[in-house]
């Protein structure tokens, strides 16, 4: 049996899978909110005893986590964690333990996706030869790249969302002065993740929100957006117009960095909710407002990833190809 999490920064899935060449089968699935553990093996303790399995009953193990992979070690961006793998195989005795970013594992599950598992934003013409770009807004902003290597994917990782952000327009040269005031360096992250709707929404607004919203609510990014698509309050209209701006430019710049002429995947929390508002509107506008390649951008294919365990699942494949 395989052991598959995505360790992200506000909650983690593990899960058991059976392998399958095509796509492992999953056996089941418990959600866990990260910060409520103090490591990883305390997390793997309670869902064995949740699912009365025993850790000698797992073959393989595979753990995609929100950070950069250093050997057999990750550091997780927003989170205190250090996921050590050897430890993992040390406490449980489990035979074969990995590490992966979070993307890359997404990377590997995008692979297996059906139809229904994700919605055609663009159409485009996609090169069958072509590498892929995968880009996912959530707590964070993570980025991958899937080259195409002699007629297969091979997923690679990234720290794209670390990048400096790069502002375009006078709103976004706003947005940037007061983030350079309150972090100093400004990470796209600090724009495209939900915190970053949170911190667009701080420069939109001169006064109270007239949707009652306080940005430092954990589940500000949510209402904020709701507020947007309701047209409750002008300010997170004009929040929300931004953000999706810079998430479409900067998942641009990302098709541009890697050539993806085969397509873009958009996964992550935040692009399923928000669907009607990518369908037509800033968020394309800016992914394709490259000059001169509009061209070459329009024909990329854009999808986005409705399968909400993707990244589970892409950890779940790494195992059995692994």
């Amino acid at each position: 049996m395989l052991l598959a999490g995505d360790v992200g920064g506000t909650k983690t899935l593990l899960g058991l899978f059976e392998p399958d060449d095509a796509r492992p089968c999953e056996v089941a699935v418990r959600s866990f909110v990260t910060l409520d553990y103090h490591d990883l093996p305390s997390m793997l303790a309670a869902f064995f005893a949740l699912e009365s399995t025993a850790p000698t009953d797992v073959d393989r193990a595979s753990f995609g986590v929100a950070g950069p992979v250093l050997g057999e070690m990750a550091e997780l961006t927003n989170v205190p964690w250090r996921v050590d793998a050897r430890e993992v195989k040390r406490v449980f005795g489990i035979p074969s333990v990995a590490l992966l970013n979070d993307l890359q594992a997404m990377a590997y599950g995008v692979t297996v996706l059906q139809p229904s598992e994700v919605h055609t934003l663009q159409q485009g013409r996609a090169d069958p030869n072509g590498n892929v770009a995968l880009i996912a807004a959530g707590t964070g902003l993570g980025e991958a790249l899937l080259h195409r290597v002699d007629g297969r994917y091979v997923p690679s990782p990234s720290e794209g969302g670390h990048a400096d952000f790069s502002a375009r327009t006078e709103r976004e040269i706003a947005v940037l002065r007061d983030l350079t005031k309150r972090f100093g360096r400004v990470e796209v992250e600090r724009v495209v993740s939900g915190r970053g709707l949170s911190n667009i929404h701080r420069v939109t607004h001169h006064g109270p929100c007239a949707a009652g919203i306080d940005p430092d609510d954990l589940d500000s990014p949510a209402s904020i957006s709701a507020a947007a698509l309701a047209r409750r309050c002008p300010g997170c209209v004009e929040a929300f117009d931004l953000f999706l701006d810079a998430y479409g430019s900067e998942t641009g710049n990302l098709a541009l960095r890697t050539l993806a002429t085969g397509g873009v995947f958009v996964g992550g929390g935040i692009a399923p909710k928000i669907l009607t508002a990518l369908v037509d509107g800033p968020f394309l506008r800016a992914f394709r407002a490259k000059t001169p390649l509009e061209s070459l951008l329009q024909n990329v294919p854009i999808q986005i990833v409705l399968n909400p365990h993707a990244g589970l699942l892409g950890a779940a494949v790494f195992a059995t190809r692994a």
